[in-house]
């Protein structure tokens, strides 16, 4: 076991990779506990379940929006100081969250707009945070950067809310403040990182917004992978509707939320952990069918139930799904993009996993509001368990993927190697032979 935890963390010798890592668990922490924050604001402000889907609303429409340029500018421009700059304006939307709650809410709509300028800072920052990765280690150590990468994510996931929750107890100026202090932290950690880009053998990429959707268009693999991820969590989603969840079905405050929204982040912690230490290597599109499935069949079980140790059962379960899906989808993508093009295929993933989360947001609200809060939360992981079956027949290329496709490259160089080799001792041998 010594030697499987040498080996899993021995990225962390990275200094780089190590000083992103922190800037992103810390500022991830601040993103959560703000998020239970003007969740039950909001609500507590409103009682609308559609003002629960606006939140998802207000931080998305920016969003789709950007991306596909933050793609092209991550390719274009150092991606250290797209990421500074994206915490910086993260750093100045909470401070105008707290100045709007010391001086007192009365409506919600300064609220929207200061999460549509948050949607605009995650715009940018996710493409430039998903491509620089691969230029902080050596290419041997990124499936071990992505899984310590989740790891942490999902650590500050998993803390953000239920301290989000506690501090909540003091009021939303604490959490907000909290919030603010902890990304000018992961500012400054962000401006001293060092990047190298890489080099590829491939012909210089056209400088197009739209070269990474062609990318992805290009390689069915791929295209299914993200778009699987998009339709899934799009109608799975019920994670925005956790405030109505908590308050009007469990009948618990907004320290049971924070537990709640944890859950999800826990189970995703725990695979990540697992999978730092024994990664996926064969049947890996199964595997990722399997995660989505399982997320879609908690969802389901969520519910049916008005058991909060159930629900968070439910929950955990959701996290565990989806890891797998993520962790195997991040891998496909990183290391078959070539890295002059990374930023804007990171982009157009992002815009995937973006429409997945703040749009599928917004669609809960209104599926809640339609149906009832508990029928939505149970046509919504239905559709999830549809949506699986249809891309396995659609995407029978990934139902039928074994290994990554760089690894069997890479395995097939070395068998190539051997062969030659083996040609060359038979050559000789024969030489000798005659002599």
């Amino acid at each position: 076991m010594s030697l499987l935890r040498k080996e899993s963390l021995g990225v962390l010798r990275h200094r780089n990779f190590s000083f992103y890592l922190v800037a992103k668990l810390i500022g991830t922490l601040a993103v959560q506990m703000q998020g239970v924050a003007v969740g039950w604001q909001v609500y507590q402000l409103t009682g609308s379940l559609f003002d629960l889907g606006l939140i998802g609303l207000a931080q998305f429409a920016p969003f789709i929006v950007l991306v596909l340029p933050a793609g092209q500018a991550a390719d274009r421009f150092d991606r250290r100081n797209i990421i500074f700059a994206c915490f910086v304006l993260q750093l100045i939307c909470a401070s105008l969250l707290l100045g709007l709650s010391f001086v007192g809410l009365t409506s919600a709509w300064p609220v929207f707009a200061v999460l549509t300028l948050f949607g605009a800072a995650r715009a940018f920052s996710m493409p430039a945070q998903q491509a620089i990765i691969m230029n902080l280690v050596p290419q041997k150590d990124f499936g071990q950067a992505v899984a310590v990468s989740s790891s942490s994510f999902h650590v500050a996931v998993i803390a953000g809310p239920v301290l989000g929750g506690l501090f909540y107890l003091a009021g939303a100026t604490t959490v907000y403040a909290i919030a603010a202090a902890l990304l000018g932290i992961s500012a400054v950690l962000a401006w001293l990182l060092h990047t190298t880009r890489q080099t590829s053998a491939a012909p210089t990429q056209s400088r197009s917004v739209l070269e990474g959707l062609r990318f992805v268009w290009s390689r069915p693999a791929m295209l299914g992978a993200i778009s699987l991820d998009l339709f899934a969590v799009l109608f799975g989603g019920a994670v925005a509707l956790l405030p109505a969840y908590a308050h009007d079905v469990l009948h618990a405050g907004p320290t049971a939320l924070g537990l709640l929204r944890t859950a999800p982040a826990v189970g995703s912690a725990l695979v990540a952990v697992v999978l730092a230490f024994l990664p996926i290597r064969r049947h890996v599109g199964m595997w990722m069918f399997g995660g989505v499935a399982v997320f879609g069949a908690a969802t389901i079980m969520m519910g049916l139930t008005t058991s909060f140790s159930v629900a968070l059962i439910a929950l955990l379960l959701t996290g565990a799904g989806d890891m797998v899906s993520v962790y195997i989808r991040h891998i496909l993508v990183q290391t078959e993009t070539p890295d002059e093009i990374r930023g804007r295929v990171s982009a157009v993933n992002a815009v995937f996993i973006g429409a997945s989360n703040e749009l599928g947001e917004f669609e809960s609200g209104l599926a809640a509001g339609a149906f009832g809060l508990l029928p939505a939360i149970v046509i919504g992981g239905v559709a999830t368990l549809v949506v699986t079956g249809l891309w396995m027949w659609r995407f029978p290329v990934l139902t039928r993927m074994d290994r990554f496709p760089h690894v069997e490259a890479e395995e097939k160089r070395r068998q190539e190697a051997r062969q030659q080799d083996g040609e060359s001792l038979a050559e000789l041998d024969t030489a000798k032979a005659s002599i």
